[in-house]
C-alpha cells in the first residue's frame, strides 16, 4: 500500500471515529479533505477498497446532525441567514426549467448533483456551529488546497504549459481546478498576520505550494482572481482605520514576501500566457473571444427568458455563434446562470450573494462596535476570498461549483458564531430579565 493511500485510509477513518467519539463537526472536516483528496481519481486509488466516499462522507454528515438536531437547531437556525432562501429558491427554479430544459437528461443529472451540493451546504451550516469549528473548516480547505498545490508541482506541467488531470470532481478541468485554490490567498494572510511563529511557517509552506500550482496551471481568471481577492484584503490591512500595531509593517512585509515568492515560482511560459489578458485575446470581443460568447447569451436570453437548463448553450452556440462553434460553453458563470436558469435565475443568484453581503455587513459593524479587530479582519477575509473565486469563475463555468457554495458557507457560518449567535444571546438574556422582574413584581 502507498504512503499516500495509507495516510487517506487514516484520514477517513480517523474522520469518522472522532465524528461520533469527539465532535459531529468533525464530519464536515472530513467531507471537505475527501473533497480535495478525491481518492477515485489518484493514482493511489487502487490501493484502498473501492467505496464511494464522497457518498459516505455526506451520510455521515447527516447522521451527525440528526443526532444532535436540537442542539445544532438552536445555534445554527436557517431561518437567520436570508441568503439561504434564495439558495432554495435558486434550486426550486433549476427543477421548474426542467420542463423546458433543451438537454433533460443533462440538465436532470446536473440539477441532482446541485441538490446534494445544497443539502451538504445546509446540514453543513449547523454543524459548524462555533468559532473554533468555523476555523478547522477554513484550515481543512486551506490544506485541501495545499494538497492540489502539491500534486500540481510533483505532476508538471503535462498537457503544453498546463497541467492536467489533478482537478476535483466537480472540477475536472486545469481551470475549475486553479478557481478552487484561489480563495486561499486572502485566508492565508490572515493567519500569517494573526498566527505564532508554526502558524506563520505553515501559512509559507501552505502559500508556496499553492502558488506553485497556480503557475503551473496557467489560468488566467485565477491570475485575476487571486490578485484581486488578496489586493483587497491587503488594502483592508494597510488602510482600514481598525488595524492593529504593526499590521501594516505586516502587510508591507507580506507583499515583499509574495512578489519575492512570485518571481521565484513563475516562469516564462507562465508571463506570456499572463501577456495574453493585455492584449484582450481572454475576453475580446472579435470571432471566438469570450466576450462574443457572454453577449450572445442576451440573444439568446431575448428568445428565452427562462433559460434553456443546464448544456443549453451548448446545444444552440452554433445558431447564435456560427457552426465552428457547434458545442461550445459560455466561459463565465454569471452567463451561464442565465443561459441555464435565465433572468428570474440570476436575479436569484444575486440576491443570494446581495443578502449575504448585507448581513455580513452587519456582521463587521458589530464586531467594530465592540473593538473586536480580528475577528472583523477574518469576516473581510472570507468576503475577500469569496470575491476572488467569483473573479476567477468571471471566465469559466462555475455557477454550480462546490468551492463557490463552501466559500458562501464559510462566510454565512462566521456571521452565525460572531454576529446572529450574540444576538440570540443578548435577546434571550432580556427575555429571562424581564420574565424575572414580572415575577418580583408580581410577588
Amino acid at each position: 500500500m502507498s504512503k499516500f493511500a495509507l495516510l487517506f485510509i487514516m484520514v477517513f477513518f480517523g474522520g469518522v471515529i472522532a465524528t461520533f467519539s469527539y465532535s459531529a463537526s468533525s464530519a464536515v472536516i472530513l467531507y471537505q479533505l475527501v473533497y480535495f483528496l478525491n481518492p477515485d481519481n489518484r493514482w493511489w486509488s487502487s490501493d484502498i477498497p473501492g467505496l464511494s466516499y464522497s457518498f459516505i462522507t455526506a451520510i455521515l454528515m447527516m447522521l451527525a446532525l440528526a443526532v444532535h438536531y436540537r442542539k445544532y437547531s438552536q445555534l445554527s437556525p436557517w431561518r437567520q441567514q436570508p441568503w439561504i432562501k434564495w439558495m432554495l429558491a435558486l434550486l426550486a427554479l433549476y427543477y421548474i426549467i426542467s420542463t423546458i430544459a433543451l438537454v433533460p437528461s443533462i440538465h436532470d443529472r446536473f440539477t441532482f448533483d446541485f441538490l446534494k451540493l445544497i443539502i451538504t451546504v445546509l446540514v453543513a451550516y449547523k454543524l459548524v456551529h462555533s468559532k473554533s469549528v468555523l476555523h478547522a473548516s477554513i484550515w481543512a480547505y486551506l490544506i485541501g488546497a495545499t494538497y492540489i498545490g502539491y500534486l500540481a508541482t510533483v505532476t508538471g506541467r503535462n498537457s503544453g504549459n498546463r497541467v492536467e488531470g489533478i482537478g476535483l470532481v466537480d472540477s475536472p478541468d486545469a481551470n475549475g481546478t486553479a478557481a478552487a485554490l484561489v480563495p486561499a490567498a486572502a485566508l492565508l494572510m490572515y493567519y500569517a498576520w494573526l498566527g505564532n511563529k508554526r502558524v506563520k511557517l505553515l501559512c509559507v509552506f501552505c502559500g508556496a505550494l499553492i502558488a506553485n500550482g497556480l503557475v503551473l496551471i496557467n489560468s488566467r481568471g485565477a491570475f485575476l482572481g487571486g490578485v484581486v481577492g488578496g489586493g483587497v484584503f491587503l488594502l483592508y490591512m494597510i488602510f482600514s482605520r481598525h488595524r492593529r500595531e504593526g499590521q501594516r509593517v505586516m502587510a508591507i512585509a507580506i507583499i515583499v514576501l509574495a512578489m519575492g515568492g512570485g518571481y521565484y515560482v513563475t516562469d516564462d511560459q507562465f508571463w506570456e500566457r499572463m501577456d495574453t489578458i493585455n492584449d484582450g485575446s481572454e475576453t475580446q470581443a472579435s470571432e471566438g473571444g469570450r466576450v462574443n460568447f457572454w453577449v450572445m447569451t442576451f440573444e439568446m436570453a431575448k428568445d428565452y427568458p427562462y433559460g434553456v437548463g443546464v448544456h443549453g448553450y451548448n446545444q444552440l452556440a452554433e445558431f447564435y455563434l456560427g457552426e465552428k462553434f457547434r458545442n461550445k460553453s459560455v466561459h463565465s458563470l454569471w452567463f451561464q446562470g442565465l443561459s441555464e436558469v435565465g433572468w428570474v435565475g440570476i436575479g436569484l443568484f444575486f440576491l443570494m450573494l446581495l443578502s449575504l453581503y448585507q448581513i455580513s455587513r452587519k456582521a463587521i459593524k458589530y464586531l467594530i462596535s465592540i473593538g473586536n479587530y480580528e475577528e472583523y479582519f477574518l469576516v473581510r477575509a472570507l468576503q475577500c476570498a469569496l470575491l476572488s473565486y467569483l473573479v476567477s469563475g468571471s471566465f469559466i463555468n462555475q455557477f454550480r461549483a462546490v468551492i463557490l457554495y463552501w466559500m458562501i458557507l464559510l462566510l454565512g457560518c462566521a456571521v452565525n458564531v460572531y454576529y446572529l449567535q450574540v444576538m440570540a444571546n443578548k435577546d434571550n438574556s432580556k427575555s429571562v430579565t424581564k420574565l424575572s422582574q414580572r415575577h418580583t413584581h408580581s410577588g
